[in-house]
């Protein structure tokens, strides 16, 4: 059965149990008018059926709301529980065991001491027995340590696995992108990698995409995913059920990742800085490219191909094969070749690093007799005589 069926039975029993004593207190309440003497106004047939349906209705409305109220905490301490891995259930089940079974111990004698006092006698034996109870908890949650013996009876459960292990949680975007397999085949990432179901229904849902790139990006992603499977340890939807709901993906993942104690692998820079804020270590693929980038220092030489323009007057762009941006001042003239430079200076920005450098060797513009690295405003001209 469903939260709602439990909900609806727990606030009929209240709202019985709540109208049954309202109407105890009824009679009670009716009882004591009679000894005070106010037989005038209990004289008339219709007060007592009028204190009975007030009652009763009051009865009603307490139960109700104390139903949707105490199930409402219910549901919020079911969802806590379930969220918990298999030691800290199996730990606070044995300590509820152990504290009612003392509970029961101590009742007996409490009640045959108190035989006159049943009231007193309960109220002492539940006060005992909480107490009794909460010590037990406490005492077998601090040795949950000693249950994964018990936890790990059931070999080949996916759940105990990843509980066992370090979890890598991994978003959408990391599985198109596609470098989180290569990294893992390498060895860098030692762990269980952790496909959520609802990331795995985005990822199917992009590559049923009307647009024919995404549905391209998202077919690739599945591809790897399939791969991955087949190589390396890859966990998908069995741990879900830590992060109900039907909030948005990046909320959902920040949620699991930090019920299974695990690491978030991402691209995506926003969901990066919220889950650091949430206390979770994440792993972003992008930062890890960068920083096994080759060190370039200024003064270096290097051969790279000019693609296309740059921003400034004579400037000429180039790519390294990391992806990173070479700026070359005055050469312009000779993009599409290939051609020596030396590193002028670097500059680090949140996109990655951009390398400024000049050509190696500038040859003399025939025409006006100067150097063509000064149409870059890189420094003054120079004749052939001066430079001699």
């Amino acid at each position: 059965m469903n939260n709602k069926v439990w909900r609806l039975l727990f606030t009929a029993l209240l709202t019985t149990i709540t109208s049954l004593l309202a109407l105890q207190g009824a009679e009670v309440f009716l009882g004591y008018l009679k000894g005070q003497r106010f037989d005038v106004i209990l004289s008339y047939t219709w007060v007592y059926p009028v204190y009975r349906v007030v009652f009763l209705i009051s009865g009603l409305i307490i139960g109700f709301e104390l139903g949707r109220t105490i199930f409402g905490r219910l549901e919020k301490q079911g969802d806590s529980l379930r969220q918990m891995s298999v030691k800290d259930k199996l730990a606070i089940g044995g300590g509820l065991i152990v504290g009612l079974v003392l509970s029961a111990v101590i009742a007996i004698p409490v009640f045959v001491a108190l035989n006159n006092q049943k009231l007193a006698a309960f109220a002492i034996t539940l006060l005992i027995g909480s107490v009794i109870t909460y010590f037990c908890v406490s005492v077998t949650s601090s040795m949950k340590e000693e249950f994964q013996g018990l936890s790990s009876t059931s070999g080949g459960n996916n759940e105990d696995a990843v509980k066992a292990d370090t979890v890598f949680v991994l978003d959408t975007n990391v599985i198109i992108d596609g470098r989180i397999a290569d990294v893992a085949r390498v060895g860098f990432v030692r762990g269980t990698m952790y496909v959520p179901g609802f990331v795995l229904d985005e990822l199917q849902y992009i590559a049923d995409s009307g647009d024919s790139l995404k549905r391209v990006r998202g077919r690739r992603g599945l591809d790897i995913l399939n791969q991955m499977q087949k190589e390396l340890p890859l966990v998908v939807r069995t741990m879900d059920k830590l992060a109900p709901g039907t909030e948005e993906v990046d909320k959902r993942l920040v949620r699991l990742t930090r019920a299974l104690s695990g690491q978030l692998v991402t691209n995506d820079y926003n969901l990066q800085r919220v889950a650091e804020l949430e206390g979770i270590t994440v792993l972003s693929i992008n930062a890890l490219a960068n920083a096994l980038k080759p060190v370039v220092l200024p003064g270096e030489d290097m051969q790279v191909s000019l693609v296309r323009e740059g921003r400034d007057h004579n400037q000429a762009v180039a790519y390294l094969d990391d992806g990173t941006m070479v700026v070359v001042e005055g050469a312009r003239r000779l993009i599409g070749q290939s051609v020596d430079v030396t590193v002028s200076s670097l500059l680090q920005t949140t996109a990655g690093k951009m390398i400024f450098a000049f050509l190696k060797s500038d040859p003399v513009d025939e025409d006006n007799g100067t150097d063509t690295r000064s149409d870059s405003g890189s420094g003054p001209k120079r004749t052939p005589r001066e430079r001699r």
